[in-house]
């Protein structure tokens, strides 16, 4: 498996009935990759879970079990 990498940017364009989707990285590589609409919907959703969801170790987070 690769290493975590740091993103750099997201780059999207429609091609035909699909999405593109092009991750670039800070160490300048770029991965694209295809997308139907409901996997880019279901790619929304999960990003609006993490975005609204608390961070790990964050306060205000329940109290850690006793």
């Amino acid at each position: 498996m690769r290493p975590t990498q740091r993103l750099a940017r997201i780059l999207a364009t429609r091609t035909g009935e699909e999405i593109e989707l092009a991750i670039a990285t800070a160490g300048g590589e770029t991965l694209k990759v295809l997308a139907t609409q409901e996997q880019i919907d279901m790619l929304v959703d999960e990003l609006e879970d993490i975005l609204n969801s608390p961070a790990e170790g964050a306060p205000g987070g329940p109290p850690d079990a006793a």
